[in-house]
Formats: C-alpha cells, structure tokens, sequence
C-alpha cells in the first residue's frame, strides 16, 4: 500500500507530467512571468467555467478577499455577516480592513451559514454577507441572496474550498458557486481541488465596473501604468501558476469525480454506525469533496485523532477553535457570542484523506482503523 496522505499532489502531478513540464519549459523559455497571454487565458477560461463574465486572478485566496471588500467600498467602522466556523481568513481580511466582523452560526448538517439567523445579525452598519462554501458544500445561496436583495448587501462568497460545486435554485436555475454573490472568491493553494504548485488566487464577478475596480485594486489602483486612481495592493498571479492551473483547469471535473468516488465509499462504510455522522449532501447542490469530514457522537475525537496517527492516518481537525473565540477577535466582541452548535462542532468534527488519487485498498485501512477505534 502506498503511504496514506490528507492530499497526494505528487501522484496527481505524476499523471499530468508530461502536460505540465512542457508548459512550465515554455513560460521559462519566453521568460515572461508576470502578467501577458498565459494569465489572461487562463482567467477567460476559468471564468467560462464558471459562467461568469469576469474572472481577476490575484497572489492568493486572502488577498481576494480583502480586494473584493475594498472594491466594494467597504471601510472601517462597516460590518459584514460571516460564520465563525470557517478558516481564518475569511474573516481576518475584515479585521485588517477595520471592518467588523459579525459571527453568525453555521447549520449543523451542511457547516455553512444558517440563513435563518443572518437578519438578525443586521445592523445599519452591515455591508456584506459573507457566505464560506465549507469542505466544498454549498451555502443555501437562494436564501442568502434573498436577504441580501431585501436589505440591500452585497455577497461576497468565500469559494476557497468548493471550486467546482454547483447550486440548483428552486426554479430549477443552475450556478457554479462564486458566480452567484456580487464577488466570488477563490484559492489555488496546492491543496485546493483546483491547486496551484505555488500560490495563487483569484476573484469572479459579473459586474463589468466591479471587474475593472477589483484589477485596479490588485495592480497599485492603477488601471494605467503610473496613474493610481484609488489606493489598491500588489497582488499578482504569476504566467507559470496560471500555465499549471489551465492544465489542471482541464482535468477539475475529473478530480471532482474521483474525490466523490472516494467520498461514496467512506459513506457506504461508516453508515451504519450511530458514533459517525458521514458528510451532509444537499440535493440541490454538488458537494465537490474539499474535506471529507465526519461528526462524532460519543467518541473522543481528540484520541482518534492521534490514534490514527500512531498508525499511519493522517487526519485534520478543521477548526479546532472558532474565529469568534481567537485571542485576535477580542477587540471585536468575539467572547460575547453564544454559539452553541460552532462550539460543538468544533469538539467533534475529523477530516479524513480525500483526494484524486485515494484507491480502495487505502481506504479499506482507513476505514478498518477508524472503526477499530469507534467500535472499543
């Protein structure tokens, strides 16, 4: 068996080496690495994937975020609506913005935000709602819409994890996540489904004046060279990560499939036992697989953790203290919430391996270890 990791990008690179070398020797051989034909071919075609008519590639996931907030208008003293139960930086971009964040509870099942609380978090000072698609589940982006259309905020959604997913509207409409909000966010970290062999980012808009805003902000606030308009950041996708991810861009749907796959057999597996709550899959959306967690009922999740480690399972716990309760949200009231399920989540959530290249026969001893565990 092959040793078991969260994500094997070596494997995956292995099967596309060919493609990949050829495009990284012919970036090296034309010596243009910023900017030029490779990023912006990429960026039409990632936001053809999408459906979207603007897709603005930037340095990573972070700095999409907090370039969506500045082209927004979005300024110190403002609020915007974020779950607490997501990685950091979907709400440490606020912060250092001046912004503040408000934390709102996520659903049990799904670990995104729970429409039903976000109105009543809304203050005169709210801006933006900001929906996290977590572990590659879509948000309940009907609803959220909804509210922000009857109150009139923009949605920024975090779509760091969930490249691929798509949502189904009740009248049958069909959307990408990240093209449905004012902005979508993304990051190519290479443990992304969609991973750069760097970093790298980008954002999704389908407003055309937004669009030239968020390249403003990304290059200096410059839309022509050495004429600043507004105060902006230098935040650039480089021509060798856009070269390697058009290639992968390619094969995004393949990886998807291959994760759900996997993701198929760890439900089959762990469905019968009362202690293991399997992934949550909404019928109107694709959940794409970032993460494959499960919920634990009864188990010490902290000593499976490091029972699997002991024998060759690499697991995660994603996240093990809530954006509301880190020392750096003190300023912003973070330790006055009351999240009861955030807080329950975070005891007993464990992500397993999941990723393009997982076989059964390493799944097999996943699943016999866990359950070893579960079942003493």
């Amino acid at each position: 068996m092959r040793p078991l990791q969260m994500v094997d990008t070596k494997t995956q690179y292995q099967k596309i080496k060919k493609e990949v070398d050829t495009a990284v020797i012919a970036v090296m051989e034309s010596s243009q690495f910023i900017g030029g034909k490779l990023v912006n071919d990429f960026a039409n075609n990632l936001a053809a994937y999408h459906g979207a008519k603007h897709c603005i590639p930037c340095a990573n996931g972070t700095d999409a975020l907090q370039i969506a907030m500045m082209a927004l208008g979005l300024k110190a003293g403002d609020e915007v609506i974020t779950p607490s139960f997501t990685y950091i930086a979907t709400v440490e971009v606020a912060a250092l913005l001046g912004i503040k964040p408000i934390f709102i509870e996520v659903d049990k099942q799904s670990f995104c935000m729970d429409p039903a609380v976000i109105e009543k978090a809304i203050t005169p000072k709210t801006k933006a709602i900001v929906p996290v698609h977590l572990y590659g589940q879509a948000a309940d982006m009907e609803k959220i819409m909804a509210i922000a259309q009857k109150h009139k905020l923009f949605v920024i959604e975090d779509n760091a994890q969930a490249i691929g997913s798509v949502y189904e509207f009740s009248n049958g409409t069909k959307k990408k996540t990240g093209a449905i909000g004012d902005i979508g966010c993304t990051s190519f970290y290479p443990s992304k489904n969609l991973g750069a062999y760097g970093d790298g980012g980008a954002m999704l808009t389908n407003d055309d004046a937004l669009a030239d805003k968020l390249r403003m902000i990304a290059s200096h606030g410059q839309s022509k060279r050495y004429y600043h308009d507004v105060v902006g950041c230098n935040s650039r996708l480089d021509a060798m990560q856009a070269a390697i991810l058009d290639i992968k861009l390619k094969h995004l749907d393949e990886y998807i499939d291959a994760r759900r796959k996997a993701a198929d057999y760890y439900d089959a597996a762990f469905a019968s036992n009362p202690k293991i709550a399997v992934p949550y899959r909404a019928a109107n959306n694709k959940h794409v697989f970032h993460q494959y967690t499960l919920t634990l009922n009864g188990v010490d999740r902290d000593a499976l953790h490091q029972f699997l480690a002991d024998n060759g399972v690499p697991s995660m716990i994603y996240y093990p203290v809530p954006a509301h309760r880190q020392k750096m949200f003190e300023a912003f009231g973070g330790s006055d919430y009351n999240l009861e399920i955030t807080d329950w989540l975070t005891e007993r959530v464990i992500s397993l391996p999941i990723h393009t290249e997982l076989d059964e026969e390493q799944q097999q001893f996943i699943v016999n270890k866990v359950l070893e565990f579960v079942n003493k």
